[in-house]
């Protein structure tokens, strides 16, 4: 089944580690990322923690990345794409041998935080193996499987978008609640357990989502 693995990944084993040694300050956070040939990803990241002249300084300098270019400027943050061209076998791996989506990347100190989603949980053993035989470290921090197809990025799966739904358009979220548990699962055809642990699920996934990025 569909499985989400959350890990950790020492910045010099992948690309971008010159500048974030450069600038300590500095959080990359990815916002898509696609194959570009069989050595080479091409990103695009927001760029966070300096300012946009050191950044791209030091971004040219970068001797992992080429052909930088700035999308936008959002004068605290910065929308860049660019070519990964070392240090990428991990990604490349989970992209293509392993099938995997990367759901979130994000660069900050001497460390990468990814949470992938693998089709089937027997795929990321062939990541594990390859990090084994490359001599590089992906330490697993969780391995959520998930009871039926994903509905989208944040791991929900479609009950759990559903549930959400009903409950955002019914009121259950409002203070005080329109609608209560009982009457939510009444709605969809289910039992209040079933309701409750649907609920507890979807809203664990979307935690687990906007505190990703917190290193602390």
């Amino acid at each position: 089944m569909p499985t989400i693995v959350s890990g950790t990944v020492p910045a010099s084993d992948l690309a971008l580690n010159h500048s974030l040694e450069q600038l300590p300050e500095l959080q990359f956070e990815i916002e898509r990322i696609v194959t570009s040939g069989d050595d080479a990803l091409m990103p695009m990241l927001w760029v966070r923690g300096s300012q946009r002249e050191d950044i791209e300084q030091t971004l040219e300098a970068d001797p992992s990345v080429d052909n930088v270019e700035l999308l936008g400027d959002f004068e605290d943050e910065w929308l860049f794409r660019m070519e990964w061209v070392d240090h990428v076998d991990l990604i490349v791996q989970m992209l293509t041998n392993s099938e995997a989506t990367i759901l979130d990347a994000v660069g900050h100190g001497t460390a990468w935080k990814l949470r992938v989603l693998y089709p089937r949980r027997s795929l990321f053993s062939k990541t594990h193996d390859f990090c084994a035989e490359h001599n590089l470290a992906f330490e697993v921090s969780s391995i959520r499987e998930l009871d039926e197809d994903p509905a989208g990025r944040y791991g929900l799966t479609s009950a759990q978008y559903e549930i959400l739904a009903e409950a955002s358009d019914r009121g259950y979220f409002e203070v005080p609640r329109e609608v209560d548990l009982a009457e939510l699962a009444d709605a969809l055809g289910i039992t209040h357990q079933a309701a409750s642990e649907r609920l507890r699920r979807a809203t664990d996934a979307l935690v687990e989502d906007v505190l990703f990025v917190d290193f602390d």
